[in-house]
């Protein structure tokens, strides 16, 4: 049972660590990404669909982020979604691309968006304790139906703690690095 407990305990966690990359993708930082327009949502074909079903994403420059419609008849609405962004982005249509020219951040924008991804760091490590805390608690039911001994109950909360503790330390490093990269000028 312990096992099986340490393994629920390291996929979940993984699981919100990878929310986490995900949520830090999509902040801006000073150079282009094409992980920016990830949550952009485009109504076509009658239905919300994500930028990246309808179009081929990339950055061919630092500054800038090109979009490639599959079907072309669905360029004024890609734009449209993005204008409606909260990327504060001014994409232009040649027809056939769209050009999104990625601005330069002030130090005001650097520090609100360094705010944002230590906020998305705190809920990262919320979930991770939050996991820590449900895998405690299925430990000591074990224990309470006489299926764990209560020497690796002590034994699995240790473990469980210190596999808490690496993810932890994960989350800080993918914070600083965000971090850093945010600030960067």
């Amino acid at each position: 049972m312990l096992e099986s407990v340490y393994k629920d305990t390291e996929k979940k966690m993984t699981t919100a660590v990878e929310a986490l990359k995900r949520e830090l993708g999509v902040i801006r930082t000073g150079k282009a990404s094409p992980h920016l327009l990830d949550h952009i949502a485009v109504e076509a074909y009658g239905t919300r669909m994500p930028l990246n079903q309808l179009a081929t994403l990339s950055a061919p420059e630092p500054r800038l982020l090109t979009v490639q419609p599959f079907d072309r008849t669905q360029m004024a609405a890609i734009e449209k979604a993005i204008r409606a962004s909260e990327l504060g982005v001014n994409p232009t249509n040649d027809g056939t691309l769209i050009r999104i020219p990625i601005p330069p951040l002030n130090e005001e924008r650097r520090r609100e968006f360094v705010k944002l991804a230590r906020k998305h760091g705190e809920e990262a490590k919320v979930a991770v304790r939050a996991v820590r805390r449900d895998m405690n608690e299925r430990l000591k039911k074990g224990k309470d139906a006489g299926d764990v001994p209560e020497d690796d109950v002590h034994r699995g909360q240790e473990k469980i703690q210190k596999i808490t503790d690496e993810f932890v330390v994960q989350v800080d490093k993918i914070l600083a690095a965000k971090e850093k990269e945010i600030m960067e000028v």
